[in-house]
This record gives C-alpha cells, sequence and structure tokens, in this order.
C-alpha cells in the first residue's frame, strides 16, 4: 500500500480519482470529457452549481457572503486582497498582518506594494514555534484588514481560535488563508471578512482558488486591480468573468461529494483529531524523533519533525520510500521530516506511518 504525504499537491480521495479515471471520456453520456467542454454549457453549468452548492452546504457560508472559483492560488491572492481591501478606509491605506510562519512572510512582502503593513505579532523570533497571544497584538486602530495564516503547511502551527479584532481596529475584516486547513475542520465563517484557499491541499487539483468573501467587502477595488481579480466583477459573473478552471472545479466537486459521504465536516475534523494525536503521541514519547512546536498550537494537518541524529535522514526516508511512505521530506526552508495528513489521508496511512517510525527507531536507536 502507498501512502503520499505530500503537503501539496496532495493525495485525493481514491474513490474521487476512480470515479474521475471512469468519467474522464464521457461524463454522464454527454460524449465529451469534462476538460473538452465549454464552461457555457449546460453540462459544466450543471458541474459548477453542484460544487458551489455542495461546499457552501459543507462549509456553512451564511447568505451575506460570495463564493468566487478563481485562478492563481493563494501566492495570487496575496496581491488581490490588497488591491481589493486596501481602498476601504481610504489611502493610503493601512493593513495588519501576524507572522506565524514561511507563508504570513510571503503575504506580508507581497501586500506591503500596495499599501503600509503594520505586522502586528510575530512568533519569527522564537523560530515560528507558536501563535502570538492575541493579548500581544499591536493591531492598528483604522486598519483597513488583519490578516493571519490560519494553517502555516510549511512551519506546522495553526490557530486553534477565530480572531477577535473588532474593538482594537474599528471593525475590520479579519482576513484568513485557510489553504491547507479549509474543510478540515468546522469555522464560524461569519467571523472572517474573507477566506481564501489554494485547492491542492483539501480540496482538489491546483489551479483552483477558492474566495469566500462577505458582500460588504465587494466593490472596492483600486484602480491597478486586474478586472478578472476585482471580486466585485467575478461576483457579478458568477465566476465565469473569464474561462475557469473548469477541471479543477470538477474535481472539488466531486471531493465535496464525498465529503458528504463522509459525513461532513463534523465527521472528518474527529477523524482528522484522531489521526494527528496518534502521530504527535509517539513523536512525544521518544527522544528519538522531535518537535518543536508548542502542544496549543500544533497543526492538525502538516506535522513537521526532525531525528535527533539528522545524519540518518537520508537513511530514515529510503526506508520509508521502500515501505510506500512518499513525500516525508521536510520543506527545504525548514528541514527534517513533515508529514502532511489531510481530509484523504486514511488512518491506515498514518498507522503505517508510526509503525515505521517504531522500526526505524528500533533499528538505529
Amino acid at each position: 500500500m502507498i501512502y503520499n504525504f505530500s503537503a501539496g499537491p496532495s493525495v485525493l480521495p481514491k474513490e474521487v480519482l476512480a470515479q474521475a479515471a471512469s468519467e474522464m471520456l464521457d461524463w454522464h453520456g454527454s460524449g465529451m470529457s469534462v476538460m473538452e467542454m465549454s464552461h457555457r454549457g449546460s453540462e459544466f453549468m450543471s458541474i459548477i452549481g453542484a460544487a458551489l452548492q455542495d461546499f457552501r452546504e459543507l462549509f456553512a457560508v451564511p447568505e451575506n457572503y460570495k463564493v468566487l472559483f478563481l485562478q492563481g492560488g493563494a501566492i495570487a491572492e496575496n496581491a488581490i486582497i490588497p488591491m481589493n481591501l486596501a481602498g476601504l478606509k481610504g489611502q493610503p491605506a493601512t493593513v495588519d498582518y501576524v507572522n506565524t510562519g514561511s507563508w504570513s512572510v510571503k503575504s506580508i512582502k507581497e501586500a506591503g506594494k500596495y499599501c503600509n503593513v503594520n505586522v502586528a505579532a510575530s512568533s519569527q523570533a522564537q523560530k515560528f514555534a507558536a501563535i502570538p497571544a492575541r493579548d500581544t497584538w499591536k493591531l492598528s486602530k483604522n486598519a483597513a484588514y488583519v490578516h493571519i495564516c490560519s494553517n502555516e503547511t510549511i512551519d506546522g502551527v495553526e490557530y486553534h481560535f477565530d480572531p477577535d479584532v473588532a474593538a482594537d481596529t474599528g471593525n475590520a475584516p479579519v482576513v484568513a488563508d485557510m489553504s491547507s486547513n479549509i474543510l478540515s475542520r468546522e469555522v464560524d465563517v461569519s467571523k472572517y471578512g474573507v477566506i481564501y484557499a489554494g485547492a491542492q491541499k483539501n480540496i482538489g487539483p491546483a489551479g483552483l482558488t477558492l474566495v469566500v468573501v462577505r458582500e460588504d467587502l465587494l466593490g472596492h477595488a483600486l484602480p491597478v486591480c486586474p478586472s478578472a481579480f476585482d471580486w466585485k466583477i467575478v461576483s457579478d459573473n458568477d465566476s465565469m468573468y473569464n474561462t475557469p478552471p473548469t477541471y479543477a472545479i470538477y474535481i472539488a466537486g466531486l471531493v465535496f461529494q464525498w465529503l458528504k459521504r463522509q459525513g461532513g465536516i463534523k465527521a472528518i475534523a474527529a477523524t482528522n483529531v484522531a489521526k494527528a494525536q496518534l502521530l504527535y503521541n509517539y513523536l512525544d514519547s521518544t527522544g528519538f524523533y522531535t518537535t518543536r512546536i508548542h502542544k496549543a498550537d500544533r497543526s492538525t494537518m502538516n506535522v513537521p519533525f526532525f531525528l535527533h541524529d539528522e545524519t540518518l535522514n537520508d537513511a530514515f526516508l529510503a526506508g520509508a520510500k521502500a515501505h510506500g511512505l512518499l513525500q516525508l521530506k521536510g520543506h527545504k526552508s525548514v528541514g527534517g521530516m513533515r508529514a502532511s495528513i489531510y481530509n484523504a489521508m486514511p488512518v491506515a496511512g498514518v498507522e503505517a506511518l508510526v509503525a515505521y517510525l517504531k522500526a526505524f527507531e528500533k533499528e538505529h536507536g
């Protein structure tokens, strides 16, 4: 059995891949592959309509929020967000960012091209081992928005609370990059002005970006914002202003249906917690492996860990591959190992990883 622990693009449910394979040449008797369809034809319109409805249901999206299907990934949204929101409170705009890891750093750098960025809190001095306590954030009184990365894919920290910033910022909306933990647990969407996510971790293949935006935040784009990334224009055109990533939306729709069959977000969240606890409990039980993230802020999706003797790294990875455990090498900026255990990773995959960790320790400890 092969288990893929890649951080993204990542594992997809086998049922989804099997269904996509069966429909590759002929979708529902249409005589066409989804990749060949007009995005404005009735066939694809039914696909995108079902995907939108299922996502709204799964994520419990309130009626006063729009769901947009875009392109460019979270990195493009790092520019698109200030271009859409920096005009909320006049120019020059001040925006607040909380720096919790590598993706926050990228977001901060990009936003600085369009507005004044206040880094309200940062854990960089602690090597991104924790989420800064909310009462330490130095927020701006008139911020256009406050940005967080709810789960740092590389560094392995995750927010386990929804930050309330209204009293300190004049009701600034919270903007959250949820690329690597969206749909992994229940979220109170109403606590956020904007939630965005690249699809390639918990939703589907790379190429699709989801944006959930409160309606009153539409229509404030800066003049420099390209029309294809102006949320108001995209919303008014039902994500069809330009040709959307049709096949990625189709696969995302299949994933949403799969999630519903698992019992929805509440059920998958319980499984995710069980998987993470299984792995963390073993890592905590031995000095052969180490984790560096504060327990209260550990990610349930991305688990970085290190061998106490890092000269064994190559042997560990070679052995893991031989046991069918793939993509465990940590990000180059951090080193060590990383197991990404997204929704589609079965419990059996984490059990196989823990069994290998024990065996490798017994052989080399």
